[in-house]
């Protein structure tokens, strides 16, 4: 089978598997079991507490004991077993465990899965630069595909989505013992120190002020992002609750509708290049921090009928508000750091936003959301929610101007060719 295609196989199941709960586990959670908003936000957190502790530790093991392929497999297995346990679950706090392990097996397979594609590629010879990205793009479709199943199926409140996401899991973990062999790169050497190891020297970084305002600032956009994949899909099925919207195309399809968020992402990625190289990173990351603001201010102010193409719009925004700041804050790490410490320093900027940053969103997010917006009965004040997210981006990026200083050199910017990235 043709290398390229079996690198794109499992581009896409690895993205199917998140993309069959992620967005829908708020109906599942709100709407099936009824709990509550502020559980909601710890079980949420487990992504950012993987992304904090597991990185490092997978990193150790393959660079040790085990074959990239091998330890993907292994890992996308153990993940299968905690996804079909999770429609057995009854009480919340039993739940964040499950949700907690299942998330320790899946967040590093997304840097295995790159890591498996680019040494593939590479070992034959392959221009990864030139192949890679259409291959990743699958991955993005994959999400899709996974959520537009889990919706037609009528599945965005059952528990079969995890039953959906397990059967991928063990599939694709099945499959990448079929890969060919990827021995891991030794970026960790037997005399490396114990910090090294962990990766923590790039926290030198925080001396200097410019690189430690970009971390920081990191950090809160990365909380922005898991309000809206918390959020998104239950605030649209949630307009089922009033009679003039209950039948309506958005309610029954709400996970299809979020998608169009995914479209766009890919969509957006063909405008970056160009925009950075024109108008420099800061102003980049400027555009992304005010498309959140249009974002969350859309969904406050959207509907189902006349306010349809309020939503729909920050569905296309999110694309925008996502892949500018990801792509951009990546390639600031990349120019501005020492090639001594430039690998920790992206492990840094991924910790940050998908650790630390997606941590504090959830956590926070839903305590705030139980104490001041849960209304009698239990229904949702989703307009002054989603207001109160669009005040929160807005204060973000009105600082970020103000305090984040950085010269635009558009030489510095050259032969970009970024990849897709997802909600993932």
């Amino acid at each position: 089978m043709n290398l390229k295609f079996r690198i794109t196989i499992l581009s896409f199941l690895q993205f199917f598997i998140w993309g069959a709960w992620l967005i829908t586990i708020a109906n599942y959670w709100f709407g099936t079991k009824q709990w509550g908003p502020a559980e909601f936000g710890k079980v949420f957190s487990t992504l950012g507490l993987s992304s904090m502790i597991m990185p490092a530790l997978t990193g150790i093991i393959a660079d040790k004991w085990i074959n990239a392929e091998r330890l993907y497999g292994i890992l996308h297995i153990l993940g299968a077993l905690c996804l079909a346990y999770v429609p057995q679950v009854t009480d919340p706090d039993t739940f964040y465990w499950v949700i907690f392990a299942t998330m320790l097996c899946y967040m590093p397979t997304i840097s295995l899965s790159n890591s498996i594609g680019y040494t593939i590629l590479k070992n034959n010879g392959f221009d990864v630069i030139k192949v890679f990205p259409p291959i990743r793009v699958w991955g993005t479709i994959g999400f899709i595909v996974a959520m537009w199943i889990t919706n037609l199926t009528g599945n965005k409140a059952s528990g079969n989505q995890f039953y959906i996401a397990a059967a991928a899991s063990l599939l694709l973990g099945l499959y990448a013992f079929t890969m060919p062999k990827c021995p891991p790169p030794k970026l960790i050497s037997a005399n490396s120190s114990f910090v090294e190891k962990l990766g923590l020297n790039a926290f030198k970084l925080f001396a200097n002020t410019k690189t430690a305002l970009f971390f920081i600032f990191s950090m809160f956009l990365g909380a922005a992002l898991q309000l809206t994949n918390m959020y998104g899909d239950v605030f649209l099925s949630d307009f089922a609750n009033v009679p003039a919207y209950a039948d309506s195309f958005v309610v029954k399809y709400s996970t299809i509708i979020m998608s169009i968020s995914q479209i766009s992402e890919t969509l957006f990625i063909l405008a970056i290049p160009f925009f950075l190289k024109r108008y420099g990173i800061k102003n980049v990351m400027l555009i992304s921090m005010f498309a959140w603001v249009l974002r969350f201010g859309l969904f406050a102010y959207g509907n189902p009928t006349d306010g349809l193409w309020m939503i729909i719009m920050s569905c296309v925004v999110y694309g925008m508000a996502f892949d500018f700041f990801n792509i951009s804050g990546s390639l600031f790490v990349e120019t501005t750091t020492s090639p001594a410490i430039r690998s920790s320093a992206q492990g840094l900027f991924m910790m940050m936003t998908n650790g630390i940053g997606a941590f504090l969103g959830a956590t926070i997010s839903g305590f705030a959301i139980e104490k001041y917006f849960t209304l009698a009965g239990g229904q949702k004040d989703w307009h002054n929610i989603w207001l109160s997210f669009a005040v929160y981006a807005l204060v973000i990026a009105i600082l970020f101007w103000i305090f984040f200083r950085h010269k635009h050199d558009p030489h510095a910017i050259t032969n970009v060719h970024p990849e897709p990235l997802v909600n993932e």
